[in-house]
């Protein structure tokens, strides 16, 4: 039987094991966009990633130079998904999926944004 990490054990305070790190050219705008979109926050320190807070998850955020772009495909569950969705579009995304219901239970939309990420966007029934 595999033993499975704890985060607590190895990650800092308030982070999880796993966090996604995407890595685009003008990274800025790209901030901008999941501020506006998903009412993030977000940290900016000289020398290292930014830092966006989307709910209780952390994304890391580089300028492309030293790192190739590094697009990525993430699921975010949202309060107001129809909201999320029309702010997305608003900001310049392309809806793939337009909102539906899974029968899952969750009420799911997928858009891409400028930089080439999808995001599946869910609010769960």
């Amino acid at each position: 039987m595999v033993e499975a990490i704890r985060a607590d054990s190895v990650a800092p305070a308030g982070w999880h094991t796993v966090t996604p790190r995407i890595v685009a050219r003008n990274a800025s705008a790209l901030i901008e966009f999941l501020l506006y979109v998903f009412r993030a926050a977000a940290v900016h320190g000289p020398g290292s990633p930014s830092i966006i807070q989307i709910g209780d998850s952390k994304i890391m955020v580089s300028e492309a130079g030293p790192r190739e772009r590094r697009g990525a495909f993430l699921y975010v569950y949202v309060g107001d998904l129809d909201s999320t969705f029309r702010r997305a579009l608003e900001r310049g995304a392309t809806a793939i999926e337009e909102p539906f219901d899974t029968p899952y239970g969750d009420r799911r939309c997928m858009i891409e944004d400028k930089w080439g990420n999808a995001w599946q966007i869910a609010v769960h029934k």
